[in-house]
């Protein structure tokens, strides 16, 4: 007599943390910026607690960006541990208490306030506590420290919701150490993958110049980012703090020109990792220059650069590669993935120059939602169907090669 098949089996969207995770995020990415641009151009009342403004930076950090950690997250930890991935039943409550944040994120004016924010909360919460049970069940203690970002993220989120509600927090301090969080796992994750892979990629081709270990550049230029990050958090008007982000962009950049990144132009699935991290270099740098000089650099080409740049190139390189790694697809990037990748390029170039360039900003914003539209739409398109159907086929050297994406920095 058989066995009942189980929930994974029967949904395999459910069979793994960055099916339904990655599918949100590219989803919501692209209906949340919709709903940014009907109330920002005609004048549709968003019915949150939030301001319009304020609800589109929420829903990019905590809502977008949150889905694709958790699917990273999820994704990352059994190859951290040797243990089974969190499947079935409890991946679809952590999914309901992702899409239960943006309900009330959405519809939460004059709601309960503690309902509103202990709802929001309830996924950074959970994802922290299921990452601790695993990590500590399967001994790998090293990597405890990765569930810190998760927990600022959570904290960053709080602090959002009470400055929106009226309490004294000081104006934009949760937003801006959301995304310094965010910007550390990227620079933290980035710094392991990308030399890795390019490593192994050139390894192949009987390369001789190779990318350089993790060594003194790589500890300096992480601890001075985390130092910076959380002073530009608390002191974002300090010329002093400015000094340090310019020093930081500068310490990033040699660290990425270490990693022959030019040697990868031939393969978009590569290569696309290196456009991901120069966009950190050149937002840190942008943001140090905004703060030092604000009437010659705005902020929001910085910030655009950090966001729609680095955490959105990022974003997108890391769940094509780890969807096609995990689903049994060839590490090889097709024409549509190759589209969407120089389309979000397009996109933040084209958001960072229309801050720059005010005469021409809403034309400028209106090229650039589309092209981020056209890009994850394009990952929807070429990519929903691998994350919701069955695996394709196993494939042990792309399953190898996930390992890394999926293991952090020592």
């Amino acid at each position: 007599m058989s066995r009942p098949a189980s929930d994974s089996e029967r949904f395999p969207v459910l069979s793994y943390g960055f099916r339904p995770f990655f599918f949100l995020a590219a989803a919501w990415s692209v209906i949340a910026l919709g709903l940014w641009l009907a109330a920002l151009s005609i004048g549709v009342a968003l019915p949150s607690h939030f301001d319009p403004l304020a609800w589109h930076v929420h829903e990019m950090l905590f809502g977008f960006v949150m889905a694709a950690v958790a699917g990273f997250l999820l994704t990352a930890i059994p190859n951290w541990t040797g243990r089974l991935p969190v499947k079935g039943g409890p991946l679809a409550i952590l999914v309901l208490l992702w899409l239960a944040g943006r309900l009330v994120s959405l519809l939460g004016a004059g709601w309960p306030p503690l309902l509103v924010v202990a709802v929001d909360l309830a996924l950074p919460a959970a994802l922290v506590f299921v990452g601790a049970r695993e990590i500590v069940a399967g001994r790998n203690w090293r990597n405890l420290v990765m569930l810190l970002p998760i927990s600022v993220l959570g904290l960053a989120n709080l602090l959002m919701h009470l400055e929106a509600l009226g309490f004294s927090i000081p104006p934009g301090l949760g937003w801006r150490l959301g995304l310094a969080a965010i910007l550390v796992l990227i620079a933290v994750v980035g710094g392991r993958i990308i030399p890795s892979f390019t490593r192994n990629w050139l390894v192949k081709r009987k390369a001789t110049h190779l990318p350089a270990p993790f060594g003194w550049v790589d500890r300096v230029a992480l601890l001075t980012l985390v130092l910076a990050l959380l002073g530009w958090s608390l002191l974002p008007d300090q010329a002093l703090v400015g000094l340090l982000l310019l020093a930081v962009g500068l310490l990033h950049g040699l660290r990425l020109a270490r990693w022959c990144g030019a040697a990868t132009v031939s393969d978009p699935l590569l290569v696309v990792l290196h456009f991901g991290y120069a966009w950190l270099v050149l937002g840190l740098t942008l943001l140090g220059a905004a703060t030092v000089a604000p009437d010659l650099v705005p902020q929001s080409a910085a910030i655009h650069a950090l966001t729609a740049g680095a955490a959105a190139v990022m974003i997108l390189a890391v769940m094509t590669r780890a969807t096609r790694g995990h689903t049994g697809r060839d590490l090889v990037a097709d024409r549509r993935t190759a589209m969407l990748y120089l389309a979000i390029n397009l996109a933040a170039l084209t958001r960072v120059v229309a801050a720059l360039v005010p005469d021409w900003s809403m034309p400028l914003w209106s090229l650039a939602a589309l092209l981020w539209v056209a890009a994850f739409g394009l990952f929807l398109l070429a990519y929903g169907g691998m994350l919701l159907g069955p695996r394709y086929q196993p494939r042990p050297e792309s399953a190898r090669d996930l390992t890394q994406v999926t293991e952090p920095a020592r």
